[in-house]
């Protein structure tokens, strides 16, 4: 019986080492595609070579566990200090946060926003969606819930224009100068 004849060949060396490259490519392009691309130091991934990548994941990777213990520390001592009271661990987590609070993520081609205001902050969710819409960014979807005296607003906005984009840093100093002339008329 020859090779050709036989169902159940075994694939050659050449075949299962180019299979291997593949699938590690592969992986390798999944991994890069987990990674924020304000993370990478070159504006573009493809500028990149493949183990610049993975050395770029692997330092996301080690900035990321870093602060998992910076959080499980701070998350030990807010138990510690709150006892058993619920109402309490959160404004513990909570001490030091001068609110309102604003996180901005970018995401590529979606920016998301957090903000965390009081019950007695009085704070315009309008005039955050005028700032992002103004910046380029499209607001698809906004979202508010209250937690004790505290009050999330989480909103998700794609950029209307893929090729312009949408200047984070500026959207970010934008939405501080109004959480800040926010704050200054409520104190008069």
């Amino acid at each position: 019986m020859t090779k050709m004849n036989c169902p159940a060949q075994k694939p050659d060396r050449k075949t299962t080492e180019r299979n291997r490259r593949i699938h590690m490519k592969n992986l390798c392009f999944k991994l890069s595609s987990l990674i924020p691309p304000n993370h990478f130091k070159i504006t573009s991934k493809d500028l990149l070579s493949q183990q610049d990548q993975l050395d770029q994941a692997a330092n996301y990777i080690k900035q990321l566990k870093e602060r998992i213990d910076e959080l499980k520390g701070k998350k030990e001592m807010a138990m510690r200090a709150a006892g058993s009271n619920n109402d309490n661990l959160i404004d513990t987590m909570l001490i030091g946060l001068r609110l309102p609070v604003i996180d901005l993520r970018d995401m590529g081609s979606s920016l998301e926003v957090m903000l965390i205001s009081g019950l007695n902050k009085n704070f315009m969710l309008y005039e955050v969606i005028s700032v992002l819409e103004e910046e380029g960014a499209e607001v698809v979807s906004a979202s508010v819930s209250t937690v004790g005296d505290k009050v999330f607003h989480s909103l998700h906005a794609q950029v209307k224009i893929s090729r312009v984009g949408v200047e984070t840093s500026r959207v970010w100093q934008r939405l501080q100068e109004l959480i800040h002339s926010t704050e200054l008329l409520q104190v008069v």
